[in-house]
């Protein structure tokens, strides 16, 4: 389930207070600043630093395009 345009707007890292990117493969919503990526569970975005995981070199890579 695609996350809305608007939610997406608000959100923002927990860490770092940054914008974030929507990652629909992994269903993750992903911040390029602290380089962790926050899940999405059941269309709710879970943003709790525990629950998030850290994104590899490569995730961290394709963001900077």
């Amino acid at each position: 389930m695609p996350i809305e345009a608007k939610l997406l707007e608000i959100l923002v890292c927990p860490v770092t207070k940054a914008s974030l990117v929507y990652h629909r493969e992994t269903e993750e919503l992903w911040c390029r600043a602290s380089g962790l990526a926050y899940p999405i569970r059941d269309g709710i975005p879970v943003m709790l630093e525990e629950e998030s995981r850290v994104l590899t070199d490569a995730e961290r890579e394709s963001l900077r395009g």
